[in-house]
């Protein structure tokens, strides 16, 4: 199961969903009703990476907010071949949502006075990338790091050896406390994956 991720600055309420993954009218119904109940204030919709699993729920934010995605032109091409994938998997039809921008190495984004910084981290799919917090010390990690595992490197576009880069070179390279909430799974730290995911050599 995919995982939709609502990072929210509390004060001014300003928030960023992250790989809107939805794709029923129920789970559709079940975001909406959170960000009503919240006072949520939605700003962006940001996409780790472009597989099938992570865009499902772009028609309905676009239609429902008017936020199109923004992610790394690298994945672009993954996003475009959507409809494939929905068909092949059996899912339920949605519209392609196409970015009107998009984002790289190193961009900051402003959610009130909360800063994210984004990391890009090709190695799962072209176009990857993590999300940081360096104020509150976590990251969203997408299908790049999971919890005693890493994001699958068989599929069209995966580099084993290019995740390892990305793993190591910009996601190890944080303090051992960071929190990571990955696409997938129960979350974890920077430290706990040092030490004990067999996955990383």
């Amino acid at each position: 199961m995919e995982k939709t991720y609502l990072l929210i600055d509390e004060k001014s309420r300003e928030t960023a969903v992250i790989d809107a993954g939805m794709n029923s009218k129920n789970e559709n119904e079940i975001l909406e009703e959170y960000i009503q109940r919240n006072n949520i204030l939605l700003k962006h919709h940001i996409l780790t990476h472009a597989h099938v699993d992570h865009v499902l729920g772009s028609e309905f934010i676009l239609k429902k907010y008017g936020l199109y995605p923004e992610m790394h032109k690298d994945g672009l091409p993954i996003l475009k071949q959507t409809g494939h994938f929905v068909e092949v998997y059996g899912l339920s039809p949605v519209q392609t949502i196409l970015p009107k921008s998009f984002l790289k190495e190193g961009d900051k984004v402003n959610l009130g006075k909360s800063e994210l910084q984004i990391l890009h981290t090709p190695g799962h799919a072209d176009g990857s990338i993590c999300i940081v917090s360096d104020k509150d010390r976590f990251i969203i990690t997408g299908d790049v790091l999971f919890k005693d595992s890493i994001g699958r490197t068989d599929l069209p576009t995966g580099d084993f050896d290019l995740l390892m880069h990305s793993i190591k070179k910009k996601l190890f390279i944080l303090g051992n406390d960071y929190r990571v909430y990955p696409g997938h799974g129960g979350h974890t730290n920077i430290g706990y994956e040092k030490s004990n995911n067999p996955f990383v050599i």
